[in-house]
């Protein structure tokens, strides 16, 4: 996989980005059109990629791209603090229900797809685990490698904070709605600090999007029960169903998109934001 966590890390600058004080949604800049786009940190290099090509092809249309994590972008969207809210989850029945008390009619779009990696350090002998087994590891019932066929070494669980989507869908599709995790994992406040932590820490172990596995890391392939085959995460295997942690990620806009808004979706979902997909390596919608 390539390591994007650096490769983008310049572009926040050029966007004048800053994390939690973009410019307000639809206003101008010397005479631009700008567009604030905000949420998951899952989609944050992406959406710079996005916006770093879009501005190209764009020049009259300003666009900043702030993470936070998906619970932070939506609550912006009812807020009507951002254009368009990127998100790694879907929006719960319960918040668009706030949007509409206030008069919002949240619109979705499906902009990608991801591949939820488990990860270990490099010199972990596991190399796959079935759903339940994560499950058993991130719950605490189980605690050493040597319980899974590797070395006698405590896990050391990594895990995002509960603002972000990642978490969201990992707890809900891995240990299921209502299971607590367990108290010693480590909340990281961004995926590219997992990463960083379990490429330091040989009992370590995380969850990331598929574009953010390096090859300071080992992405383990997953089984979804005792009996099935060991499947790894890859492009091919989203777009064939039979990766079990596939997903889908998400723009938010709280109206019907017009202008600028419809634009940028627009480009997002063409064939040029797509290939961006690609690259980055997430998954394209098609």
């Amino acid at each position: 996989m390539k390591n994007h966590n650096l490769g983008f890390l310049g572009i926040s600058l050029a966007f004048a980005v800053v994390a939690f004080g973009c410019t307000a949604p639809a206003e101008k800049s010397e005479g631009k059109k700008s567009l604030a786009v905000k949420g998951s940190d899952t989609m944050v290099q992406l959406g710079q990629a996005w916006a770093e090509a879009f501005m190209k092809e764009h020049p009259d249309i300003q666009v900043s791209v702030t993470g936070g994590g998906s619970n932070t972008g939506i609550a912006a969207l009812l807020n009507r603090g951002t254009d368009v809210c990127n998100a790694s989850r879907q929006i719960k029945p319960e918040e668009l229900e706030q949007a509409k008390q206030k008069g919002l009619d949240v619109k979705e779009f499906i902009v990608a797809q991801d591949a939820l990696s488990v990860i270990v350090h490099p010199s972990n002998p596991v190399t796959e685990l079935t759903l339940a087994q994560i499950k058993d590891i991130y719950t605490g019932k189980t605690t050493n490698w040597k319980e899974l066929g590797g070395p006698d070494r405590p896990i050391v669980l990594n895990s995002r904070e509960t603002s972000s989507g990642t978490y969201t869908f990992f707890t809900e599709h891995v240990l299921g709605k209502g299971v607590p995790m367990s108290e010693k994992a480590m909340l990281q406040p961004a995926t590219s600090e997992i990463v960083r932590t379990v490429a330091q820490d040989a009992g370590g172990i995380g969850y990331v999007g598929l574009g953010y596995v390096t090859k300071e890391v080992k992405a383990l392939r997953i089984k979804k029960d005792a009996s099935a085959p060991a499947v790894e995460g890859t492009v091919a295997n989203v777009l064939n169903k039979s990766y079990p942690l596939a997903r889908p990620l998400y723009e938010y806009t709280a109206v019907e998109p017009t202008g600028v808004v419809k634009t940028w979706l627009d480009w997002v979902m063409s064939d040029k934001g797509q290939e961006i997909v690609k690259k980055l390596d997430f998954v394209p919608i098609k």
